[in-house]
């Protein structure tokens, strides 16, 4: 399984946003858009390994995190506007006390914040985490269940960056450049999948 944590530091957490202003009325929630793509959109099929978790800490009503899962979402596309109304849906339902609510088919919101997803994945598998001065990502041996964890255009918080190096993550870099966040998954992604190949295993 390969888990990816995205914080949107100020990401629309209340659904009450336009589709068509996603970079300006909901936060640069046009980033966490493009992570979800990233995260699953293969050429004419969708990855069933994969989960991400998005948390929105932007507006009153944060935090929210959305949560989908590769394997059983349904009615995802490539396109972006598309995907942002599946995240609007999830933000604007009724969430249960200390739990989540299902508002589509693999798409799930909960009141998790950044902290509470890292301790709800911690038992799951081995945290990554994209930064710059990581080692460089085709030197490193990834662990069987990867998380990954990286910021939105804003690094982690310096909370956010001591809850996650409590864990003892691994610090991976994708390159000598920074990169935009939903360009660093597509490069771990494609470096898991060729050393899958390089094994014969199916990806």
């Amino acid at each position: 399984m390969r888990y990816f944590v995205i914080t949107g530091h100020k990401a629309s957490s209340d659904g009450a946003f336009k589709l068509d202003d996603l970079a300006g009325g909901a936060g640069r929630l046009d980033i966490l858009v493009r992570c979800v793509n990233s995260a699953f959109v293969k050429s004419h099929d969708l990855r069933k390994d994969a989960e991400i978790y998005l948390v929105c800490e932007g507006g009153d009503d944060a935090p929210k995190t959305v949560r989908i899962n590769g394997a059983s979402v349904r009615y995802l596309n490539p396109d972006e506007r598309s995907t942002a109304s599946l995240i609007r849906n999830a933000l604007l339902k009724k969430i249960p006390e200390g739990g989540e609510a299902n508002s589509s088919p693999g798409v799930y919101v909960s009141r998790m914040s950044f902290d509470d997803v890292i301790e709800k994945l911690a038992p799951l598998g081995n945290f990554v985490y994209l930064k710059e001065d990581g080692v460089d990502c085709r030197d490193f041996e990834f662990p069987e269940d990867p998380i990954f964890v990286l910021g939105d255009n804003h690094d982690l918080t310096e909370a956010e960056e001591t809850k996650l190096l409590s864990k003892e993550p691994s610090k991976i870099s994708v390159g000598p450049i920074s990169l935009h966040a939903d360009h660093c998954m597509i490069l771990v992604q494609n470096e898991l999948d060729r050393r899958l190949a390089a094994k014969g295993e199916q990806i």
